[in-house]
């Protein structure tokens, strides 16, 4: 059976972190969470250059153990279509599988999340604003069934990139500029 890469998609607080936990118990798959890397290296800050970084260190890591046959769980929210299609297209270019899991909660719910694991596991987390999440809705690329469930053609790369390899090397720099 080949690798699979599984894509945890949604906002901070819809149950991501969750189901990758799940994913990784129940298919033996390497779970990769940004956030546990970026509080391990920047404690309380949550520097947006780093997280591109990071998510791109990420990233290849996982390819790479896709490679070596091993499933693995990418635990970052993946807003954008482009991210999720440059991703699918790696998978399948390595022979893997991909499973996407769109986590999606009201915002009501959402908030009391938040607010719970910020209460209970603070150093799992950062505080988010009410206008951090409202902005952060406002740029998130919702899948559409067809993407989550695979049924969607996998897109050419934007305009400018020769293929999904050069717009993931461009997305998730290899170093803070």
């Amino acid at each position: 059976m080949p690798p699979t890469l599984f894509l945890t998609v949604g906002l901070p607080g819809t149950g991501k972190t969750t189901a990758a936990r799940r994913i990784e118990a129940e298919h033996g798959a390497l779970r990769l969470t940004k956030d546990e890397w970026m509080k391990a290296l920047y404690g309380s800050e949550n520097p947006e250059q780093a997280s591109d970084v990071i998510e791109g260190r990420l990233v290849g890591i996982a390819l790479r153990a896709l490679e070596l046959g091993t499933s693995v769980v990418l635990d970052f929210g993946l807003w954008g279509k482009d991210e999720r299609s440059s991703l699918r297209r790696a998978a399948a270019d390595r022979g893997a599988e991909v499973v996407m899991l769109f986590c999606d909660v009201d915002p009501a719910e959402q908030r009391r999340r938040l607010g719970r694991r910020l209460a209970e596991e603070p150093h799992t987390t950062w505080p988010i604003s009410e206008a951090e999440l409202a902005s952060w809705a406002d740029i998130f690329q919702r899948p559409s069934e067809e993407e989550v469930d695979g049924s969607e053609p996998i897109p050419a790369p934007p305009t400018g990139f020769a293929d999904w390899g050069a717009w993931r090397a461009d997305r998730w720099p290899p170093a803070i500029r």
